[in-house]
């Protein structure tokens, strides 16, 4: 008698075209394991261009981002009408895996990622907020605007806070 027993994941993302258009959505990456990365200023500062450059090939801009020592946070608001979140998200895990693999040969991303796409009832701003205070909240830092590791995609951070999105 075989005892092998098949698991099967939960499916909990949602289907594809509901990442696709003008939408917005929250998006939590983190390292597998006790690493600390994200908090090397040269490695983050890569982290941003391999962001800004996956969200402007899937149509995105990208209102806050906030690299955390072990995870990140980041929103992605779509300006086209064939936008793409999730590839957008996708394109940026594997080439900064491919990088920081390189950096240190135990690295890695977990295998999936936290995303919540924002309805249109939701607040914006408040989710924003809750990125900006993720430092703050960790006791990093007392003001989110001291911490080195925050900033905005295509879009003036500042503007963002005003509600200009």
């Amino acid at each position: 008698m075989s005892n092998n027993i098949t698991i099967r994941e939960k499916k909990h993302r949602l289907p594809r075209e509901f990442y696709q258009g003008k939408i917005s959505g929250t998006f939590t990456i983190c390292i597998k394991g006790n690493f600390s990365f994200l908090e090397n200023q040269e490695i983050v500062k890569i982290c941003i261009e391999i962001l800004e450059k996956s969200s402007f090939l899937y149509g995105c801009i990208v209102p806050v981002y906030c690299f955390m020592p072990d995870h990140l946070h980041f929103v992605l608001f779509g300006v086209k009408d064939d936008a793409n979140l999730w590839k957008t998200v996708v394109q940026f895990k594997q080439n900064t895996g491919f990088y920081l693999k390189k950096q240190c040969s135990q690295f890695q991303w977990q295998k999936d990622f936290y995303d919540h796409i924002i309805r249109q009832d939701e607040n914006l701003i408040t989710q924003i907020r809750y990125i900006l205070d993720n430092p703050v909240r960790r006791g990093l830092i007392n003001n989110w605007n001291d911490y080195p590791f925050i900033g905005s995609i295509g879009i003036k951070l500042e503007d963002v806070l005003q509600g200009c999105l």
